[in-house]
């Protein structure tokens, strides 16, 4: 069992170092660069941090649609079935979020109802998940998923078990979210207290009296001065000079932007990444908005549709290769280009403009505010593609994640 998790991560490792690695391997750079791949070859992200309902919204996601994503926590591949596409490929470089997509699959075909997935995905952790991975969902998994899920731990305990305690305190995410309570603890805050709030004038007065001064702190300042310390986040060094750039050059200034925003621009009871990154718990059923795949009413859709998803363990251009033109509607890059260097994002433009259909939609996330692809990608790829400048704009402000500077949205032109 040690000998195949140690190959699931050299896989991974390899995958990510070749989209990370953009130095000398002993430059201060590379070593950095060398670090993240080890951190990021593991899970990262138990749930995923992009708003679901912005991108079905800019996708204008229907039935019939044939979609290439990201996996990355699996949560919005979920909430996409609820529009009943034709098909889903999901792509990741990391085989700890393939075997995550994988196992949120095979549980909504493979539990009897919705409460058993409330249980499962919903709560803080039960002991009786175990059980139900056993009685019901491995049989649905396909091997190579079974094997992550079973393998031991450093303490012995099987992956799966994470799932008895509190998955979503697991992965670098995780640990950030724990070691961001903790620093405002060490300064005599609880961000969990912000969940008293009744509305968004007492969220407001919160943050400004008890966590924008946090931001102040020499401790705060210094450690998140360091590249190092936004890999929990899944920030690249790349991704972490871009997202510099949104901001006065102070990182801490830039984190406290975007936290702001997460504290202060949507009622809580709207908004379940608040309660994710707060509370460190998703709401229970009518106490506030739930993720769209854990919505009792989405729980018959979802199962029904999702057959037409495929997880695989590669990258975008690797997978739209074997398409045919015009063969994808709809097109899910997260933040994946922030990570990229001219040539790569080249690469990646030329097959999404082969394999898009009339009338095809890109979207993505980036750093900073502005679109990345002006003066990077051939203009004989971007002049076939219009950026909805307007709609970015609005669908980025209704974004509740608020861990991104920019949303943007391009259409194929009309031949």
């Amino acid at each position: 069992m040690t000998d195949l998790s140690a190959d699931i991560g050299l896989s991974s490792r390899r995958r990510i170092g070749n989209a990370v690695y953009q130095s000398r391997a002993l430059s201060k750079a590379g070593l950095s660069e060398r670090l993240f791949a080890l951190l990021f070859s593991g899970l990262v992200y138990p749930q995923i941090w992009e708003d679901p309902e912005v991108d079905m919204a800019a996708m204008a996601l229907g039935e019939g649609h044939r979609v290439v994503t990201i996996g990355s926590g699996g949560c919005n591949m979920l909430a996409y079935l609820t529009r009943s596409p034709a098909r889903i490929d999901v792509v990741d470089l990391n085989a700890a979020h393939v075997a995550l997509n994988r196992l949120k699959l095979a549980a909504f075909t493979a539990l009897p109802g919705h409460a058993d997935l409330m249980r499962f995905f919903g709560a803080p952790g039960n002991a009786a998940n175990r059980h139900a991975y056993d009685r019901f969902i491995a049989p649905k998994l396909d091997a190579a998923s079974r094997r992550y899920w079973e393998t031991r731990d450093l303490f012995g305990r099987r992956r799966i078990s994470a799932f008895d305690r509190d998955f979503y305190r697991t992965g670098l995410l995780g640990f950030f979210i724990a070691m961001g309570h903790r620093v405002a603890r060490l300064h005599g805050v609880d961000p969990s207290d912000i969940m008293r709030a009744a509305d968004l004038r007492e969220q407001r007065r919160f943050f400004e009296e008890r966590l924008k001064p946090l931001f102040e702190k020499r401790l705060v300042r210094w450690a998140t001065s360091r590249k190092a310390s936004l890999f929990g986040l899944g920030i690249p060094p790349a991704q972490y000079d871009a997202l510099l750039t949104a901001g006065s050059g102070s990182m801490a200034d830039v984190l406290s932007a975007r936290l702001e925003k997460l504290a202060c621009h949507f009622p809580l009871k709207d908004n379940y990444f608040a309660w994710a990154a707060f509370a460190r718990r998703y709401p229970r059923e009518g106490e506030a908005a739930l993720p769209a795949y854990l919505q009792r009413r989405n729980f018959g859709t979802i199962r029904e549709n999702a057959g037409g998803v495929k997880v695989h363990h590669t990258n975008f251009v690797e997978l739209l290769a074997t398409k045919p033109a015009a063969s994808v509607d709809r097109f899910v890059l997260l933040d994946a280009q922030d990570w990229m260097n001219d040539h790569q994002l080249d690469l990646l433009w030329n097959e999404i403009t082969r394999t898009a259909a009339p009338g095809a939609r890109v979207i993505f996330r980036t750093a900073a505010q502005a679109t990345l692809l002006p003066g990077r990608v051939s203009t004989t790829l971007l002049d076939q593609w219009h950026y909805e400048f307007a709609r970015s704009r609005e669908l980025s402000a209704r974004d509740r994640s608020a861990i991104y500077g920019g949303f943007h949205l391009y259409v194929k032109k009309d031949p």
